[in-house]
């Protein structure tokens, strides 16, 4: 980590940067999550490269302790040559809410929008949080962990109605382990 970088966590309080693989990665409280971003634009991370959620329901085949829900931020400072990810979660499961960061970082907002989509996640004070991958009459959200994979509608085109139109599934779910089909005696040594 360099001394600079160190500095400015020093200066701000409750940061604990942990640096792996290179990278540096701090945890900050959902309560000052838009209070210490605004911090890191005004110490030099101008640009903000990624906003993505993260559903850690499940994480690793094994339930989680803590909050499920979590947005991470990719910073960037041209000027110290600099990376940093901020990550902070959602104090609610059921109801995950965070501060927008669109006033600090204007490019927040796709970002967020596409987290609201996918993930479900609200961003308080977004100028226009709405839907921006999949269609408005869309059902759930697709990223979760618990979304079904085969989703709860399917849409077609009716030549009869002239439109497309929406139904229930009728997919019969599949295993997504691949079926290795191979000779009776494969594994037999032969003779020879």
């Amino acid at each position: 980590m360099t001394p600079r970088l160190q500095k400015l966590f020093d200066s701000i309080a409750d940061l604990n940067p942990v640096e792996r693989l290179g990278e540096v990665t701090v945890e900050v409280p959902a309560s000052q999550y838009q209070a210490v971003c605004t911090r890191l634009k005004g110490d030099g991370f101008e640009q903000l490269i990624d906003l993505c959620g993260v559903d850690y329901g499940a994480y690793a085949d094994k339930p989680r302790e803590g909050p499920r829900f979590a947005v991470v931020v990719h910073l960037l400072s041209v000027k110290n040559n600099v990376r940093l990810r901020v990550r902070t979660f959602c104090p609610d499961d059921g109801f995950p809410v965070v501060a927008s960061l669109v006033e600090v970082w204007p490019s927040a907002n796709w970002f967020e929008r596409e987290a609201f989509d996918l993930f479900g996640l609200m961003f308080e004070g977004h100028p226009d949080l709405r839907r921006i991958l999949t269609d408005y009459g869309f059902v759930g959200h697709p990223f979760r962990k618990d979304f079904p994979l085969s989703g709860h509608v399917e849409m077609r085109y009716d030549p009869e109605q002239k439109r497309v139109v929406y139904q229930p599934v009728t997919i019969d779910p599949r295993e997504v382990t691949p079926r290795i089909v191979r000779e009776k005696h494969y594994a037999e040594e032969k003779d020879g």
